[in-house]
């Protein structure tokens, strides 16, 4: 057996020394924009692992509920194009021996059939997040991002902008 010809340096035990507010915040705008957990931490370079270490020692903290929210918005969107596709179908363009001829609208059943049997189920409701109520986060990403920014509690109260917390 042959000896490897390079060693790897040993990990730190302590990998949260890597996350600063900084890294956070831009590893959830990423994840905003891709929905995607590798995408964005390859962003940051680090691991979908070291990621989701971080989330479990964050959760219930505005991170936490900031990464649910961004994939939750995911979920949003892909549900309303479905919903758009099942209403409206899509454009298909009709060729006639090779020519364009017109265009006519076509219709997935399937997906309708599909749509229909889950209801309006694709919203993962508060029981998602634990037992505290996180409905009034929803919609409210750059809200939870900037207190990851700031370094601010989940509690603060989320209907307070910062000049009103100036005020008090």
């Amino acid at each position: 057996m042959t000896e490897p010809t390079h060693i790897l340096p040993a990990l730190s035990e302590d990998r949260s020394a890597r996350w600063t507010r900084s890294r956070m915040v831009q590893f959830l705008q990423e994840l905003a924009e891709t929905h995607s957990i590798a995408s964005a931490a390859r962003a940051v370079g680090v691991s979908r692992q070291a990621a989701y270490r971080l989330k479990a020692r964050q959760r219930g903290e505005p991170f936490d509920i900031a990464w649910e929210t961004a994939l939750q918005d995911g979920y949003d969107a892909l549900h309303q194009a479905a919903l758009e596709r099942a209403l409206n179908g899509v454009e298909v363009p009709v060729y006639h021996r090779g020519e364009l001829i017109g265009t006519r609208r076509a219709f997935d059943e399937r997906l309708t059939v599909f749509l229909l049997s889950k209801g309006n189920k694709h919203f993962r409701g508060a029981g998602f997040w634990g037992e505290r109520h996180r409905s009034e986060w929803v919609g409210r990403l750059e809200h939870l991002i900037d207190k990851v920014r700031r370094g601010a509690p989940l509690d603060e109260d989320p209907d307070l902008d910062e000049e009103d917390c100036d005020e008090k």
